[in-house]
């Protein structure tokens, strides 16, 4: 069968859905890169010699201007610099993770080259005989600019009930007349845009995300309701599809916006996205509403009536009063929804550019540094390094827990706090993040998490051992309590392992970051398997499964721990590449910042639909 990507330009960069310009300036490829693994120890050599004769002259001098960084700020010259250069005793470690990184970012291209892929057929009959636009066309139509953030591709692949790619649906965050605003896009090439579980659990963490950070939402809806052989997963539960018209509401009682257009078949469950939202565009000739279609109305009642008498545009515009706008092209749709967009009265952030330093080392860097496992780590200042503005950073309580680096720092101008993991999260560590979670909530301070736990390898095989073990949980349960009632903004990035009950006291899915996003390279699981079977393979006393019984067992749970697994079930917000992790960062506290703007107050009811 004929296959076809739902794209005008190849990928350039296996990040193309998060930043399509961006893409088309840096390409990241990995077959030149393994071919000069040679160069890359060489170059690697001259550069740690040269930063550490450098480093003290580079101190001394901080207002000697980089030919390729932008003017410095004053608001960054006061914060130490760290020395990120990697020593020749860490070449072998920086070449497994090399090694181990090429094999995950290929895996990665080929399974977001895969989701994109629609069959011919579907695509032919949407464009032709339906004579609807691409979803991705219409994106490009309400956006300012191509530069859209879009969260999980990956959401769908794989799944028990096959693979529903991209989940069916497109949402990111894109400017719509300067503001930022959360798109929400039914993908009609894909089952018709019948909605599955993970299509209800794509668009319920994309409402969510806008509620999180105040922003307004445009749905641009195409759907053949819910697939019914599913029901049970996703209508009757407090997080199945009725949440989402839930959210609608309560968003707009928060006086965030919302924004429906009609373009295409809105059956069943789908009629009620244009039906509560605040303001309403249909498409002439092409959208249409209503619970149950015509094929539907014959066999219960033997009456013939077209979809245009049932629940066209000419009915709900003027006799339901259902929607608000008609338009005859999908394109003045689309304009439309730019209109309605300036009349949010959202405060814009200032189009004057913030001044920041580059980094002192390449992000490119960062694939030498992505852990294969937690016995492979490097210090993660190294990575810091690669990803703050100027290499500058403040560490509190540098000598106090030093297995968790905390600290200030600037990202593309933008002031965070850090916490991130630097081995096992101790008693001293935890009560040191407890301390700096506090700190930032109290000077409302954006935090990011990098995200890299240690399995606990020790047992417990005494009092004194007990006691520690005791006094560490209490610690961690102190942080997770701080962490969970911080009133500030909370970025987490998966570097490397993202284990157990550590993964919870460093802000992972259960404690609601405002956006969380994986390395390649990443797992996670409740344990590190490779560890766990190792150990039970050399002969573990007391276990009764034979060895083919536990390494079955250990690729399983090898497999459901990657991250691409992860990412299918919407577990994050999307695997980004190493290099690329620092532009992504920035995009969350731009688009994180624009709620600080907002004077808006909760009022007692949403806008009703009269």
């Amino acid at each position: 069968m004929w296959m076809c990507i739902l794209l005008r330009k190849p990928f350039l960069d296996a990040n193309i859905h998060l930043f399509p310009r961006l893409a088309r300036t840096h390409t990241y490829n990995l077959m030149a890169q393994s071919q000069n693994k040679t160069l890359l120890l060489k170059n690697s050599q001259i550069l740690c010699t040269m930063h550490i004769r450098g480093m003290a002259d580079l101190i001394q001098d901080n207002n000697a201007p980089s030919p390729d960084s932008k003017s410095k700020s004053k608001y960054n010259s006061s914060f130490p610099v760290l020395d990120g250069s990697i020593h020749l005793e860490q070449m072998d470690i920086t070449e497994a993770n090399l090694r181990n990184s090429e094999t995950c970012v290929q895996r990665y291209l080929e399974l977001l080259e895969k989701v994109c892929q629609r069959k011919e057929s579907d695509i032919l009959r949407h464009t032709q005989v339906n004579h609807k636009l691409l979803v991705r066309d219409r994106l490009r139509l309400v956006l300012d600019d191509d530069d859209f953030f879009e969260l999980s591709p990956l959401a769908g692949y794989d799944l028990p009930y096959g693979t529903i790619s991209n989940a069916g649906c497109i949402t990111g965050i894109g400017k719509i007349c300067g503001v930022w605003c959360m798109l929400i896009a039914n993908d009609a090439t894909v089952k018709g845009g019948t909605l599955y579980p993970i299509s209800v659990k794509k668009q319920l963490r994309a409402q969510n995300i806008a509620i999180m950070n105040c922003l307004p939402t445009v749905y641009l809806v195409d759907s053949g309701g819910a697939f019914l052989p599913l029901q049970s997963e996703i209508f009757p539960d407090h997080c199945h599809g009725g949440r989402i018209f839930y959210n609608i509401a309560f968003m707009s009682s928060l006086k965030i916006p919302q924004v429906a257009v009609v373009c295409g078949s809105c059956i069943a469950g789908a009629a009620y996205y244009p039906s509560i939202a605040d303001e309403s565009i249909i498409v002439n000739h092409i959208g249409s509403m209503f619970l149950a279609g015509p094929p539907l109305v014959k066999a219960a009642t033997g009456e013939d009536i077209s979809v245009e008498e049932l629940g066209g545009a000419t009915l709900h515009s003027r006799l339901s009063g259902g929607i608000d706008y008609i338009t005859s092209t999908e394109e003045e749709a689309y304009e439309r929804v730019r209109n309605v967009a300036m009349t949010f009265n959202f405060g814009r952030c200032s189009k004057e550019s913030m001044k920041y330093d580059d980094p002192l080392y390449s992000p490119e860097e960062l694939k030498t540094l992505a852990p294969q496992n937690y016995e492979c780590s490097l210090d993660v200042k190294l990575i810091l390094s690669r990803l703050i503005d100027g290499s500058r950073f403040q560490e509190f309580k540098a000598e106090y827990g030093p297995t968790l680096v905390t600290g200030f720092a600037h990202v593309k101008g933008h002031l965070i706090g850090l916490v991130a993991n630097n081995g096992e999260l101790t008693y001293q560590a935890s009560l040191k993040g407890s301390n700096f979670v506090n700190l930032c909530s109290y000077r409302n301070i954006p935090i990011l998490f990098l995200l890299n736990t240690v399995p606990q390898t020790s047992q417990c095989t005494s009092l004194v051992q007990a006691e520690d073990l005791g006094r560490r949980l209490k610690a961690q349960a102190c942080m997770m309590a701080t962490i969970a009632c911080a009133e500030v903004p909370k970025i987490t990035l998966v570097i490397g392992g993202c284990f157990g009950n550590d993964s919870y006291a460093m802000c992972g899915r259960s404690f609601d970051p405002n956006f969380l996003f994986l390395w390649p390279n990443a797992r996670v699981a409740l344990t590190d398997c490779r560890s766990l079977f190792a150990d039970f393979l050399e002969g573990a006393e007391n276990f009764s499964l034979d060895k083919s019984t536990l390494k079955n067992l250990e690729k399983k749970l090898e497999n459901e721990s990657s991250a691409f697994y992860s990412s299918a079930r919407l577990w994050d917000d999307g695997v980004i590449l190493p290099q690329n992790s620092r532009e992504v960062i920035a995009k969350c506290l731009e688009i994180i910042k624009q709620k600080d703007l907002q004077t808006l107050t909760c009022q007692q009811q949403p806008i009703l639909r009269m």
